[in-house]
């Protein structure tokens, strides 16, 4: 596994709330596991192959990651109906969907989220004033986490 992709998780697992993250590969296994703030990859090792030795790569640690406690939002409040990354329009040079004080009927398309390289619309499940958007552009978002607020 590349140290980009490597990277790569050790960011999404530090700004999500998995605790734990166990991928295998082809060339390798790793896992991630978050503790008290802090991300550790306890064991990165190459799968042997016939005849080659075994490699194993050091561990690797992220800068801790404090996350702040989500206020209670007033209004309704559009959650994400999967994991993903957030999106804001349809392509980076695009117009936004939605932003905020723009009114918004029911069934209305509001954002994306993509999930495995697949892009799926999420509409608006109120109509509405949208006040706040509280997932910036390109973010990856949980599953339930709050997304929007509509009045």
């Amino acid at each position: 596994m590349d140290l980009r992709k490597l990277k790569t998780l050790i960011d999404l697992v530090s700004e999500s709330n998995i605790s734990e993250l166990e991928i295998t590969e082809a060339d390798g296994k790793v896992r991630i596991v978050k503790s008290d703030g802090t991300v550790m990859v306890p064991m990165a090792q190459a799968m042997p192959v016939a005849a080659a030795p075994v490699a194993a790569a050091a561990p690797v640690a992220a800068a801790p990651v404090a996350a702040p406690a989500p206020a209670a939002e007033t209004g309704h409040v559009v959650k994400s109906p999967m994991v993903g990354t957030f999106y804001r329009a349809s392509s980076p040079n695009a117009k936004s969907f939605a932003e905020v004080g723009q009114q918004i009927k029911e069934g209305e398309p509001i954002c994306i989220i993509e999930a495995m390289k697949i892009m799926n619309e999420i509409d608006a499940d109120k109509s509405g004033t949208i006040t706040k958007i509280l997932v910036e552009n390109g973010q990856p978002v949980e599953f339930g986490q709050a997304l929007f607020v509509i009045e």
